[in-house]
């Protein structure tokens, strides 16, 4: 398929936007004009580890790239990495990553492949396993492959010599790691590699393996790390800052709400449809709660479908501008025969909180409000007489009917 511009230049400027680092113009350029009079795509490649079975916001900033390059026309390899994932990339870890098993592994790749055909095209994009060529490798192989590297060069990433300095451990099979990565390259021969920053080093390994074995090494793009919700830290599920792509519309739209107006600038930078409405904001053309609004609802409607997308706004709009109730609210039962009950159990029960000691303190920071009247007991009881609307925080509601 031949790029979709006339020109390799225009498509050098388009794989640069919003990027952090290309290693190297020249060579990308090069790369793409062979690419444009053979009218042959090139082979970009983007590795993930199947460390968790859901992808947040955080992981889409490098598949928007991945889409632009393959709307340009180039091939798009979407590694899996079954068997590196059961080592743990040891990036910006302090310590040991605990394996993953084969079956964790395993049910996490099904999520994955499904999740980034919600940006990707399934029918232009190759999905490929490395543990294809990864398990086939025999002793003498993975001998050969160690020796294509010293231990002075991989000590020169950061957090194996910082590990190393304070004596903290590190385990053999984890120098392996950028090794493996970088084999990937050899074998899918590879002309681009999409990654983090924080994925610099692993990249790197790759073009060196590359020139080992006789290939021209590829170019390496890096994107940046999208912060989470806290506007401070990098998302991730750990630290609960995440915005989930498999969440439900409401929950998603609810927390690109939240974000501060400085941070919706970056996201529309890095995810939005309309990355240029940041300086419209910025002129105040476009007041930022009008902007964090439709970019909630294109964030939601890109993971859900644009009815889904504009429900999830008018519950928002109904709920904190119009300051109504929502139409539908979930019922949870609770057993007349089990006379009072605490509302923190009930609040754990119901999904309203992740535990009675969570629901507690919620109750406490005044979140919680039982018929519209805020609650301040956090062990109190509810009656079987009657049933009651609970409210936790702004957005959550459930309708307690007693049965």
């Amino acid at each position: 398929m031949a790029p979709k511009f006339d020109k390799p230049e225009k498509q050098l400027e388009a794989i640069k936007r919003n990027s952090l680092e290309l290693i190297n113009e020249a060579e990308l350029l090069k790369k793409l004009t062979r690419s444009f009079e053979a009218g042959k795509p090139l082979r970009v490649k983007a590795g993930f580890d199947p460390t968790a079975p859901d992808l947040h916001l955080g992981h889409t900033v490098l598949i928007q790239k991945l889409k632009e390059l393959q709307d340009l026309g180039h091939h798009v390899l979407l590694l899996i990495g079954d068997f590196t994932g059961m080592i743990g990339d040891p990036t910006g870890k302090n310590e040991t990553r605990k394996p993953l098993t084969s079956a964790d592994v395993e049910r996490n790749a099904k999520t994955y492949t499904s999740q980034v055909f919600k940006i990707l095209d399934e029918k232009k994009t190759e999905i490929v396993f490395n543990s294809e060529w990864l398990n086939a490798l025999k002793p003498q192989d993975m001998i050969s492959l160690m020796s294509k590297y010293t231990v002075a060069r991989i000590l020169e990433r950061d957090d194996f010599r910082k590990r190393y300095e304070e004596g903290r451990p590190i385990a053999v099979h984890e120098f392996l790691y950028p090794l493996l990565q970088g084999y990937d390259s050899v074998v899918l021969k590879a002309d681009i590699e999409l990654g983090g920053t924080d994925q610099l080093f692993n990249l790197l390994v790759g073009r060196e393996l590359q020139r080992e074995w006789g290939q021209e090494p590829q170019c390496v793009l890096t994107m940046p790390l999208l912060e989470g919700t806290d506007g401070v830290q990098k998302m991730s599920k750990s630290l609960g800052n995440y915005i989930g792509i498999t969440e439900q519309p409401s929950e998603i739209f609810g927390k690109v709400m939240s974000i501060s107006d400085e941070l919706m600038l970056r996201y529309y930078a890095l995810l939005g449809g309309e990355p240029e409405k940041a300086e419209k904001i910025k002129s105040g053309a476009i007041h930022p709660r009008t902007a964090k609004a439709e970019l909630a609802e294109e964030l939601t409607a890109r993971f859900h479908g644009e009815a889904e997308g504009k429900k999830a706004r008018e519950a928002f709009d109904n709920l904190f501008v119009k300051k109504e109730i929502p139409d539908e609210i979930e019922e949870f039962i609770v057993s007349k025969a089990s006379g009072k009950v605490s509302l923190a159990r009930v609040m754990a029960d119901s999904g309203l909180a992740k535990s009675t000691s969570e629901a507690m303190r919620l109750i406490e920071q005044g979140a919680v409000k039982i018929d519209g009247e805020k609650a301040t007991d956090k062990k109190a009881e509810l009656g079987s007489d009657k049933d009651v609307l609970i409210q936790s925080g702004k957005r959550f509601f459930k309708r307690i009917v007693f049965k």
